[in-house]
């Protein structure tokens, strides 16, 4: 049977006419790929073209959201073509808020942060905090300028912190929403230890509500060990037995950064553990 590819504005009309999408059998191949170094190259090209396609768009003028949101759609593309469902919930809870608002998700791999961009700017333009050595690729810093990339260098949580409250204020006053992802590096265990309030801080001095958004994604999870994780860190191997999933939560109105940091972190956390994943709760 042949697969039919799922177009980005397919999606985009099924999840903004329902708050859903799933993906339909015959977008998907019927039988999912084999646990190997072959399906793990296939995925990973599939999902790190973006980076490549958006250095080449950049310097002629080509790159503008939509590419870039075309471009990360074959997160979504590949997955399928390999045997995955992609399921999103719950996204008319942001279809009934018309404004920009302060995005957290959980972090489990690279995948999220491709996964993410076309979601997310069906609903308006959008800027998203990332690591500096990511923007610092080699012919990706003026690309990732463009897309409204905010790198901070991790080194100073201080220093973060105000980079990303002068930064996310005046973007948001702009009419962008921000996207954080508050456990700053890829975790597979979700914990109130490691989740950052900044997201919430800055919800609160922007005056916008939170969104918080769950993602399981640990379908290609970070390579801790061997040779290879020294190089290949972001891209582990990829394991078609597990699904992508991306929830939408209800919004949390705008109000003190603590209450908005608790009310997010056990709104995702309550979501993962409906998926079976592993959270801390204990600070």
């Amino acid at each position: 049977m042949k697969i039919e590819k799922t177009t980005l504005e397919e999606f985009r009309e099924e999840l903004l006419a329902t708050g859903k999408y799933s993906t339909k059998e015959t977008h998907r191949a019927a039988e999912r790929a084999k646990k190997s170094a072959l399906t793990t190259l296939r995925f990973t090209l599939g999902v790190s073209k973006v980076f490549p396609q958006c250095a080449i768009a950049e310097p002629f003028g080509r790159l503008d959201t939509d590419k870039w949101a075309h471009y990360c759609f074959s997160t979504v593309q590949i997955a399928e073509r390999l045997g995955m469902n992609v399921n999103f919930e719950g996204w008319e809870n942001r279809a009934a808020y018309k404004g920009p608002v302060m995005y957290l998700c959980n972090h489990m791999s690279t995948v999220e942060t491709i996964l993410l961009p076309p979601a997310l700017l069906s609903y308006g333009p959008f800027n998203i905090v990332v690591k500096a050595s990511l923007s610092h690729l080699p012919f990706l810093t003026k690309a990732a300028a463009h897309m409204g990339l905010v790198p901070v260098g991790r080194k100073s949580p201080r220093d973060d912190l105000m980079t990303i409250l002068k930064t996310g204020t005046e973007r948001i006053k702009a009419g962008n929403s921000f996207l954080i992802f508050p456990q700053g590096s890829r975790e597979r265990v979700f914990s109130r230890k490691l989740y950052s309030s900044i997201g919430a801080k800055l919800a609160e001095k922007a005056g916008v509500p939170v969104c918080p958004i769950a993602v399981d994604t640990r379908c290609q999870p970070t390579r801790e060990k061997g040779v290879l994780a020294k190089i290949f860190k972001d891209f582990g191997t990829v394991d078609t037995a597990y699904d992508i999933r991306c929830a939408c939560g209800p919004l949390i109105e705008c109000a003190k950064a603590r209450e908005m940091h608790e009310k997010s972190f056990d709104w995702i956390a309550g979501k993962l553990e409906e998926w079976g994943l592993p959270v801390e709760r204990q600070g």
